[in-house]
């Protein structure tokens, strides 16, 4: 079941604020630049970057995600590993609120995230 309208636009809300505060400087986004997708009841953040080999290809590499699952009224927490599958982000690995998750992200306690 996918986010209700109301869900999505405060979920778009709280990723714009975010990301705002994580871009890079505007002469710089050709080179990197942060994006995110939803899907059903999945949150995917991404890297926007050329491809090191061939700038004319871009990219988008995930490195993180969440997933909200109602049974439970928790945000599950994932992240992208060198072997290109997600895994639990083991410290926090069930967050109450989607505010919480880019928390999580944003302090990227572990590298894990942003390096």
């Amino acid at each position: 079941m996918a986010f209700s309208e109301i869900e999505q636009k405060r979920i778009e809300k709280a990723l714009s604020a975010f990301l705002e505060q994580k871009r890079p400087p505007v002469h710089i986004r050709k080179e990197l630049d942060f994006g995110y997708r939803m899907s059903g009841q999945s949150v995917e953040l991404f890297e926007i970057r050329p491809k090191w080999n061939d700038s004319s290809i871009v990219q988008e590499l995930p490195f993180a995600k969440t997933t909200y699952i109602r049974t439970k009224k928790a945000w599950k927490i994932f992240w992208h590993r060198a072997d290109l599958r997600w895994h639990g982000y083991q410290p926090d690995l069930m967050v109450s609120s989607f505010d919480k998750f880019l928390q999580v992200v944003d302090q990227d306690e572990y590298g894990c995230f942003f390096g």
